[in-house]
């Protein structure tokens, strides 16, 4: 008797090597082989080139449209100028100044929101910077930090605002841009009785955190090196014709470093993720969605105000108008780097290709004989171009969900 039977179930048998007939082997390995090839063909378990997952990335589109601008303006001014150091300095700037903000619009799309009050913000935290400093007489570092803490809290501001009342972040953020420009403007008439405060750049030179964050290159030493060799253009006295790389440089890379790293590498990337994409779903697994979308409105505050403290510290003065318009460029840069504007998908180094092909043309085209009128012509087009792939991909995505 089996010893299954005997404890009174039913006969059980456990297929062992030695179990299974001689007979039955080649229908058993043929089994195997058919549910081999059926894994291997199931889309699931498909291995897909590298190519071919590139092609299906949010800032394909932007890298793209770079490598085609380089090459158009390769053709049509590769000997202008416009490759040569100081040349590719001019247009890093814009790229770089552009490309604070956009890495934190980018993210705050991709969470499901937007941010109108960008530009005004930048105007705003500039006086912050200046009044304080030259009207009070306060240490330019200790104005500085106010200024940052000032544009934060605005931020955070911002952020409840949206969450607790349900309206759109458009709405609530479309009103913080008059709010603020508005302040900046009657401020700066209040005590200085005209829009540009100047007097910032004598106390730049003498404040330590000012100097070595926000004024300024780094390199020098290593430009002045390359000149001597005669790799870049000197001028008479020896000096390089640049200088060094821009700081604002630096602080573009490293917010466009720390973006992409916290989106791609860590869990309050996915939160992002599944707050812009179903913000409902999101809250049933448990996502903090209310706390990601207000800590992303504080840090594209914080990006605007970066962007005002090295403006302001390397032109040496803060302006009323500084930052206008600001904030719809952050949002092109980001569409054109494959953000959609319902949320859920995106890039941080989408958004920078998007705000590197900004500088490029806008600086590339006084390089050729073309009118700059046609900048702005240019940008609309790349708006319209990016609005209907990122069109095409959300499609895309419904149709495999």
């Amino acid at each position: 008797m089996n010893p299954t039977q005997a404890e009174g179930g039913p006969a059980r048998f456990r297929a062992t090597p030695s179990s299974v007939p001689e007979a039955s082997l080649p229908a058993v390995q043929t089994q195997v082989a058919d549910n081999a090839t059926i894994a291997t063909r199931d889309e699931r378990l498909r291995q897909g080139s590298f190519l071919g997952s590139f092609l299906h990335r949010p800032e394909f589109a932007a890298v793209s449209g770079a490598i085609l601008v380089f090459v158009l303006f390769g053709i049509t001014a590769g000997n202008s100028g416009m490759f040569q150091p100081d040349g590719i300095i001019n247009w890093m700037q814009v790229a770089s100044y552009l490309g604070i903000i956009a890495v934190g619009a980018c993210l705050l799309m991709i969470a499901g929101e937007f941010d109108l009050s960008l530009g005004s913000m930048i105007g705003f935290a500039g006086m912050m910077v200046a009044l304080p400093a030259v009207y009070y007489h306060w240490p330019l570092w200790a104005a500085i930090l106010f200024a940052f803490a000032g544009s934060m809290i605005l931020g955070g501001l911002n952020g409840y605002l949206v969450l607790s009342t349900k309206l759109p972040s458009f709405i609530v953020t479309l009103a913080s841009l008059f709010i603020l420009r508005g302040l900046t403007l009657a401020l700066s008439v209040r005590f200085a009785n005209r829009t540009v405060i100047s007097g910032v750049g004598e106390l730049v030179e003498k404040d330590w955190l000012a100097r070595t964050f926000f004024q300024g290159v780094v390199g020098g030493g290593l430009f002045h090196r390359m000149a001597q060799h005669g790799w870049i253009t000197a001028l008479s006295n020896g000096d390089p014709l640049v200088a060094g790389v821009p700081k604002v440089v630096i602080w573009w890379f490293a917010l466009a470093a720390v973006g992409s790293l916290v989106l791609a590498r860590s869990r309050f990337g996915n939160w992002i993720f599944a707050a812009g994409g179903d913000a409902n779903a999101a809250r049933n697994v448990g996502v903090p969605v209310r706390g990601v979308k207000i800590s992303l409105f504080v840090f594209t505050a914080f990006c605007a105000c970066a962007f005002a403290v090295l403006q302001v510290c390397d032109i040496g003065s803060a302006s009323a108008d500084r930052g206008l318009q600001k904030e719809f460029e952050a949002i092109i840069a980001a569409v054109i780097g494959g953000c959609l504007l319902t949320g859920g998908y995106g890039s941080v180094i989408g958004a920078c290709c998007g705000a590197l092909i900004f500088g490029v043309v806008q600086i590339g085209i006084t390089y050729t004989n073309v009118s700059s009128d046609w900048f702005r012509v240019f940008l609309g087009g790349m708006l319209l171009v990016a609005v209907l792939f990122n069109n095409f991909v959300r499609q895309r995505l419904s149709q495999a969900r």
